[in-house]
């Protein structure tokens, strides 16, 4: 290299230190003075440069070092490590130099030589760094009552990131007026009034109120704590309350919500709360969720409030407890809460009662483990046991009963799935045949009465004497029987859907309206014992009137209920003239619709009668039967009687009542007999045969009296009116569940 090149190298070089330096000048020339050191530091909290506080005047300490030669290096020592300083100076080594370098450099002031003082020296001010001047450095403590030193430290990062990090430490210490402080009396600080006038301020709009609509969010909250268990006052001391704010939340380190720091504190809480409840903190240690938390540090695992709640929490034994308990287990278990409650004893549970099984009387509560473990209390092993704790008697059965069962999962639940399927597959056939028929009858009698054709089908007999007379259907004992029956059906329909649709809001009022789930199902099995009583005294007669005439019966005869394929053809007639494509057939004693609504009565009380026993029996049924049976009978009971009502206030009532030429009421059900001409016409062809036979005379009776057509008419509207009110009822509740 030349002597040239050389030269560039040093000069190059000798630009970059000169540039290193300046930048090095330039970030000293922006550091804090040691005279602004003090301030920040909290020194000046008890020094002063020329008065005694809580410390020596820092002129006497330069005094007593001016002729030190290490005197720089004893007092760094002395504040970075806290020897015969009080407490450790949170500052770096040249922050530390700075400070010792001031002090140094100050004059003595004795008492001879000082010059009048002025005036007093300003007071430390009562900001948040002069009171972390000292609280910030860590070890700072002081004697407490017990003569054993109690920590004062506040971590200052912790606490600046905290929500009252931008207050200032007297806002809520407020019995400190000046710095340095004597020791003050027992803490009083007062959260709930903080909070309350920083919000009373935002909405009156006072000038310079803080505006956070967190705030509106936490005087919330201490609404919710003032009515809790906590905000009470203790047995044993009825001068404090058994946990105020800064029992549970560290006073100087409350996160803002969704913060990180805050998930991580929230894996303290267990021990917050175990400092008042030891033995459940001790219990909450050996269970899944404790060991998640304490040995795990799970962030999603629960803790204590995420069962127990925070600012509404109660006694664990009151029912809005049990409640609010089991509605929580829910944030985390959202299938299995789901599907619990699809049981009864969840829809108990979601009507506001806490008298049936929650989860954690099945699982456990504080020592809860996973199921496949054989210390949880629904292990396969020990679930029968955990059973027999509400079910004294309970059988081998219960142990295959699958509580969280769901419908969508054809693997674990083959027979719910397929139960489930088989009965929306019902609802949909039966309704779609039959509101198809319903609107079509409606429109083909709308047309045919617009355009004039309302008649009687047959020709009228001149020879019989119309006049007052009336053809007689049913008996006084058929017409009791068809009231009780619709009496208990509908008061069925009532409790039973109540808890089905336990989460309607009108389920709530009417269990409520009986005092509550458990005299509700007295009624539901009530009416459920009438109706079944009047089916089988039903069955009884007509097997008995078979046996008696079993050579002579004529089972497919036209005054006969079974099914022919007379009943298929009438069918196919109906459509044809609902479609204009013939004229209306006639008909003989019973329709292919009445007949429908006869057998139909088997087949609800087959389905809807047959798993009502099982569930009213488990215990029994169980002791023969496998537990899934109650899932299935579960699902099928609900799904048949919401078919059922639906099927009785919509199709039932439009062919008896609502169409066009028997709107708005028959009452021939309550009379017992119809008008002559009404007979001729929608049973033509048992009026024909009665007639030729000579019969016809032998069923006909007087007309109803005035009074006795009145009473009818208002027990048949009242009737309707309450099975419409039923129908509304269940059908916005199907709705509103997708079901």
């Amino acid at each position: 290299m030349t002597t040239t090149g050389k030269l560039e190298g040093v000069i190059k070089a000798t630009l970059l230190l000169l540039t290193a330096a300046g930048l090095l000048l330039a970030g000293a020339s922006r550091a804090q003075t040691g005279e602004e050191l003090l301030g920040s530091k909290g020194c000046l909290g008890c020094h002063a440069m020329d008065s005694r506080k809580i410390g020596p005047a820092l002129m006497d300490v330069a005094a007593k070092y001016k002729d030190d030669p290490q005197a720089e290096g004893k007092l760094i020592t002395a504040l970075k490590e806290g020897k015969g300083h009080p407490v450790k100076t949170d500052a770096s080594d040249d922050e530390l130099r700075a400070i010792v370098q001031h002090i140094l450099a100050a004059k003595a002031l004795s008492a001879k030589s000082a010059e009048p003082v002025a005036a007093e020296p300003a007071a430390a001010k009562l900001d948040k760094a002069t009171c972390l001047g000292c609280h910030g450095n860590e070890g700072f403590a002081m004697p407490g009552a017990d003569g054993k030193l109690r920590s004062l430290h506040v971590r200052r990062e912790n606490f600046e990131s905290s929500v009252h990090g931008r207050r200032q430490c007297v806002e809520c210490h407020r019995d400190i007026k000046e710095i340095p402080h004597q020791k003050t009396a027992p803490l009083k600080v007062s959260c709930v009034e903080c909070h309350e006038s920083l919000w009373k301020a935002m909405q009156e709009g006072k000038p310079g109120a803080e505006q956070d609509p967190r705030l509106g969010v936490v005087v919330d909250m201490i609404d919710h704590y003032m009515q809790s268990v906590h905000a009470r006052p203790r047995r044993d001391d009825q001068s404090r309350t058994n946990a105020t704010c800064y029992n549970c939340h560290e006073a100087h380190y409350v996160y803002p919500k969704d913060s990180q720091e805050r998930l991580e504190w929230r894996l303290s809480i267990p021990n917050r709360c175990g400092q008042c409840h030891a033995k459940q903190r001790e219990a909450y240690a050996t269970s899944v969720h404790g060991r998640e938390v304490l040995e795990n540090h799970n962030l999603n695992a629960a803790v204590c409030s995420d069962c127990h709640t925070t600012h509404d929490i109660e006694k664990p034994r009151e029912d809005s407890s049990r409640l609010v308990i089991t509605k929580n287990c829910g944030n985390c278990h959202a299938e299995s809460l789901q599907t619990y409650m699809s049981t009864y004893h969840g829809q108990v549970n979601t009507l506001g009662y806490a008298y049936t099984a929650k989860c954690f009387d099945c699982h456990g509560g504080h020592t809860i483990e996973r199921v496949s473990e054989p210390e949880s209390m629904v292990h396969v092993a020990r679930r029968l046991e955990t059973c027999r704790k509400c079910h004294a008697g309970a059988t081998a059965g219960f142990v295959t009963f699958e509580p969280h069962a769901t419908t969508n999962d054809f693997d674990r639940y083959p027979y719910v799935w397929i139960a489930y399927r088989f009965m929306a597959a019902l609802l949909v056939g039966v309704f779609l045949f039959f509101w198809t028929h319903t609107a079509l009858w409606f429109y083909r009698e709308y047309r045919d009465r617009k355009e004039g054709k309302t008649r009687p089908h047959v020709k009228v007999d001149e020879s019989v004497n119309l006049r007052g007379r009336q053809f007689q259907r049913f008996g006084p004992v058929w017409r009791l029987a068809h009231l009780v029956f619709a009496l208990s059906v509908m008061t069925l329909v009532l409790t039973g859907m109540a808890v089905f649709f336990a989460d309607s809001a009108w389920a709530k009022v009417v269990a409520a309206w009986f005092g509550g789930p458990k005299i509700t199902a007295i009624v539901h099995r009530t009416a459920a014992a009438i109706m079944l009583g009047i089916f089988f005294v039903h069955l009884v007669y007509f097997l008995g009137r078979i046996a008696l005439n079993w050579r002579t019966f004529r089972w497919f005869g036209p005054t006969s209920l079974v099914p022919t394929w007379q009943d298929l053809k009438d069918i196919v007639a109906m459509f044809a003239w609902f479609l204009g494509r013939r004229p209306r057939p006639t008909f003989d004693r019973w329709t292919y619709w009445e007949k429908f609504d006869y057998w139909a009565v088997f087949w609800g009380m087959a389905i809807i009668g047959g798993s009502g026993l099982m569930l009213a029996f488990p215990v029994a049924i169980a002791s023969v039967l496998p537990g899934w049976m109650f899932n299935v009978a579960t699902i099928v009971h609900g799904e048949e009687a919401v078919l059922a009502a639906v099927f009785l206030f919509t199709v039932h009532f439009f062919n008896n009542h609502f169409r066009p030429d028997k709107f708005p009421l028959d009452i021939v059900m309550f009379t017992g007999a119809v008008p002559l001409e009404e007979f001729r016409r929608e049973h033509a062809l048992e009026y024909q045969r009665l007639v030729a036979s000579g019969e016809l005379e032998k069923h006909l009776v007087d007309a109803p009296s005035p009074a006795m057509t009145l009473g009818s008419k208002i027990l048949g509207f009242t009737l309707i009116a309450f099975g419409l009110l039923l129908l509304l009822l269940v059908l916005t509740s199907f709705v509103a569940h997708g079901v």
